[in-house]
């Protein structure tokens, strides 16, 4: 009987040790993802020199928003363009600002995804389906534009 009560409780200290390394993991994991978003977030910021690449870049980075986003733009005007708040979870929409900076602007192209966070920036329940989809579209926002801009 007593070898049978060790051995149960052996269990149920491994058990836990086993779930307490798998919930450290998923932290690990969670906390590389958000670096990488942040990254992604850093890489999908460009200025342009003067108003003509401007323009062009800013028309450009409308087509980019509307083809990656799942739902509709709601504004584009020389400021912002916006999309509608997600309404399913794991689909990201994006958005961008245009910000003057001297003869030029800075771009920036920003992502949210619905139930990707819970309270206080927890990791939410579609974190990681989400994170993945905007940093490749973050990721892949400065190469677009430069493929597309014409050459100056």
């Amino acid at each position: 009987m007593k070898k049978l009560i060790a051995l149960a409780l052996a269990s149920v200290v491994l058990t836990a040790c086993s779930s307490a390394e798998k919930e450290q993991q998923k932290e690990r994991t969670f906390l590389l993802s958000q670096q990488t978003l942040d990254d992604a977030q850093r890489n999908a910021t460009v200025s342009c020199r003067d108003a003509a690449q401007c323009d062009a870049a800013w028309k450009l980075t409308k087509t980019y928003v509307a083809q990656n986003s799942k739902e509709r733009l709601t504004r584009a005007d020389d400021a912002a363009i916006e999309t509608d708040m997600p309404s399913d979870s794991g689909k990201p929409v994006f958005s961008a600002t245009r910000i003057a900076n001297g003869n030029g602007a800075t771009i920036s192209l920003f992502a949210q995804c619905k139930d990707m966070y819970g309270d206080e920036r927890a990791r939410g329940s579609d974190f990681n389906d989400c994170a993945t989809k905007i940093i490749s579209v973050q990721n892949g926002f400065a190469q677009y534009l430069r493929a597309h801009l014409p050459a100056q």
